[in-house]
């Protein structure tokens, strides 16, 4: 037997035997997956901190590292002493309107002296017409100026406002740019390192959540009739030359379209298949890594 007929012999004498292990052992293989975020800069500046390390756990809210909020803390302490001069420039409108009330109330006490003399002859009724002049003046200068102060005071309000609503702005971009992950999991990639700018949009870092593995498998049209959302079934993990481990897992989600076989199959008849892709949700003992190799068992 010339060499080359003997490596097709034994190609496909190979062939034939992965088959038959794969047909008897499991029922669907794929690979391990996670759920990755990739976390990216909010805000403008310097890296000043970043502490974390690929393979360190997070959980959301701490704080593992910030960029640079020198510029937004002076713009901060700017506008918190322009809202301090503002406030400073309200006007108290009783206090202002005090002084006219009080002429107002004199002059009507005046009247009522002059009316009482007008009626015994002794003023004229010219002196009682002027003090209700004097009094129609000062009650008209009383409604301009509350309403002058009012405007005035309506104004610095609307200063204030806007004010407020910078210094709003500027408490959210410097919580922007406090660095932490949005989710629990374990640092896959880190991108940038201290001293580094950073610009919104940037990623700093990745994300994966490796306590909750999912199993990416593919099955046949007859087998998406024994399967459904939320039904237990078995799963292996490749453990080396030593064998598998056994994990039992959860139907997470099945595929409403059916596609080709992937390409990873190395046999065009197999790759020619229509195959339904479904998640098996696994929970994981440290062992499961991303991108290993799995079968299931229904």
């Amino acid at each position: 037997m010339k060499v080359s007929e003997w490596v097709i012999t034994m190609s496909a004498a190979c062939c034939l035997c992965a088959c038959g292990s794969k047909n008897g052992g499991y029922d669907a293989s794929g690979v391990f997956e996670t759920t990755e975020v990739i976390v990216s800069a909010k805000g403008t500046g310097e890296i000043k901190r970043f502490d974390i390390e690929e393979g360190r756990q997070v959980t959301p809210g701490t704080c593992i590292g910030y960029i640079d909020t020198t510029q937004l803390y002076l713009k901060k302490r700017q506008l918190e002493a322009s809202l301090k001069s503002t406030d400073s420039r309200y006007l108290d409108v009783n206090r202002q309107l005090a002084a006219i009330r009080q002429q107002i109330a004199i002059q009507q006490r005046e009247r009522e002296r002059f009316a009482r003399l007008v009626q015994a002859n002794a003023a004229s009724q010219k002196q009682l017409d002027d003090i209700d002049y004097q009094i129609e003046v000062l009650e008209k200068q009383l409604g301009a100026t509350a309403e002058q102060l009012t405007s005035s005071n309506s104004s610095l309000s609307g200063q204030s406002g806007s004010i407020v609503a910078q210094l709003a702005q500027l408490d959210d971009q410097i919580a922007n740019n406090r660095i932490e992950s949005p989710v629990a999991g374990t640092v896959l990639a880190k991108y940038a390192e201290p001293g580094e700018f950073a610009v919104p949009g940037r990623p700093l870092f990745k994300v994966g959540n490796l306590a909750d593995m999912k199993l990416r498998a593919y099955i046949t049209a007859g087998q998406l009739t024994q399967l459904k959302v939320g039904q237990q079934v078995t799963v292996y993990a490749d453990e080396g030359e030593s064998g598998r481990r056994e994990y039992p897992g959860t139907v997470a989600w099945i595929s409403d379209k059916a596609e080709f076989t992937p390409k990873t199959i190395q046999t065009r008849d197999e790759r020619a298949n229509l195959v339904y892709a479904v998640k098996i949700a696994v929970r994981n003992d440290g062992f499961i890594k991303k991108g290993m190799y799995g079968e299931i068992k229904l």
